[in-house]
């Protein structure tokens, strides 16, 4: 008996020396789905990931990744390891080697299971950002927490709810991780037009992207008129969130490419956020309550569609009718580029006006900040520049710099699509280079 008690004294006296080094209870507080859906993002988005940057090792890891999930969950995988790997040319000698993560939950009813519902989510993001700051070499992490690693947690969730609810669904579904969205949606083109041989059988695409801000959970149909009465269809069931319908495009994601093979989709977003394409998108800026939230409405959705007698039509959608044509096409998806003073080349308005203009900010210089900030812009119909924002980030002195000069552009000559005048986006590298004089005199490179 005295021995038994000692035990429990020592015990006692020990358990209080190991509890005092945790400081953060946080996480016991939260449910299962909100512990998964952390843990998905903490690993896609950690610093091992190095930002999963189309084409690098680090996305393949994060691909390596999904698949496993998947896997354990059930669903029939139909790429190895490693993905479906693809390769494209994104730039005249410039080819980036990616993948796509693909499978399939079976539907239930012979009549449909050979129909198909698309759920997909970007896999890359931005990965490293390489800056200078004194003469020190500083690497900046691009860590895709919600772009687009909340997306990815929910497919892989919604693929677990699918898999393990199989019985519910007449038609199948297929999720997908596309690889190199951030090239020109690059993954979810190849797996249209040289992959998924049964693009025919398609009925409808669901997409997630950047769905962890907490902000308005949001659904853009490119006002497709079943897709919006699909949606509305739930407004009487018991769900936690319903999404606002959107006229109003979130962000340009892998929807794209299924709007233009006239599959109806819909894309699923909280919207843009102030940590968009920066350093700063890391786990911890995330509302996982609302993902949660979200995910049980998404899944409801998924079987509402998957279970629809008759397919959502390709109609009423603003995409297709070629004179209200409003999108904003990529620079390489025109048939005429887009021109600045008669060259189509983005290289001559860089050296012809950007560098021409642009001035380094003295606090920048002060601080020995130098490298690169990418410029996303759109040309518009008119030729007027609009739409200038960060795509890739390096010093908010620079960013703005590089803002400036580039809004002030004079107009250009439109890009062309099938012969007609078309907005159309184009992203730009900005160099910001410091010289070294003997008088540290300051050169912008050209």
């Amino acid at each position: 008996m005295k021995k038994f008690l000692t035990i429990i004294i020592l015990l006692s006296s020990v358990l209080p020396l190991a509890a005092q080094f945790r400081t953060d209870y946080s996480d016991l507080e939260d449910g299962e789905g909100v512990s998964v859906l952390k843990s998905h993002v903490s690993t896609l988005a950690s610093a091992a990931m190095s930002g999963r940057k189309a084409g690098s090792e680090e996305e393949t890891e994060a691909a390596e990744y999904v698949w496993n999930v998947l896997d354990g969950y059930g669903v029939d995988m139909l790429c190895g390891k490693k993905g479906d790997v693809f390769g494209m040319e994104w730039q005249p000698g410039d080819t980036v080697t990616s993948r796509n993560v693909i499978g399939v939950v079976q539907g239930y009813d012979p009549k449909l299971r050979d129909r198909y519902i698309v759920v997909g989510a970007r896999l890359d993001n931005l990965g490293v950002n390489v800056m200078t700051v004194d003469g020190q070499r500083t690497e900046q992490i691009y860590f895709g927490a919600n772009g687009n690693a909340s997306g990815l947690a929910m497919m892989m969730e919604l693929a677990r709810m699918v898999s393990t609810n199989s019985i519910l669904f007449r038609r199948s579904v297929i999720f997908v991780a596309f690889g190199a969205s951030r090239t020109g949606f690059a993954g979810s083109w190849y797996f249209l037009n040289r992959s998924f041989k049964d693009v025919g059988q398609i009925d409808a695409m669901v997409n997630l992207d950047m769905l962890g801000s907490g902000d308005t959970f949001s659904a853009y149909t490119a006002s497709n008129q079943d897709m919006n009465m699909l949606i509305t269809s739930l407004t009487g069931e018991i769900l936690p969130v319903m999404p606002k319908v959107t006229a109003q495009e979130p962000y340009p994601s892998d929807h794209r490419s299924f709007y233009a093979s006239s599959i109806p989709s819909v894309f699923f977003s909280t919207g843009i956020y102030a940590e968009h394409d920066t350093p700063r998108d890391t786990p911890s800026i995330l509302d996982y309550d609302s993902m949660e939230r979200e995910l049980e409405y998404v899944y409801a959705f998924t079987r509402k569609i998957a279970n629809e007698t008759v397919a959502p039509a390709f109609k009423g959608d603003s995409y297709s009718t070629k004179k209200t044509d409003d999108r904003a096409y990529s620079y390489h998806d025109c048939d005429v580029k887009p021109s600045f003073m008669g060259h189509s080349d983005p290289k001559y308005f860089m050296t012809k006006w950007v560098y021409q203009y642009l001035r380094y900010p003295r606090q920048a210089v002060e601080n020995g900040v130098q490298g690169r900030v990418n410029v996303t812009f759109t040309v518009e119909k008119d030729g007027k520049v609009s739409d200038v924002t960060i795509a890739k980030s390096l010093d908010e002195l620079l960013d703005e710099e590089a803002v400036r000069v580039i809004k002030a552009s004079p107009k250009w000559k439109p890009g062309k699509v099938d012969g007609v005048a078309v907005r159309s986006y184009i992203t730009i590298p900005v160099d910001f280079v410091l010289e070294k004089k003997s008088s540290r005199s300051v050169g912008i490179k050209k």
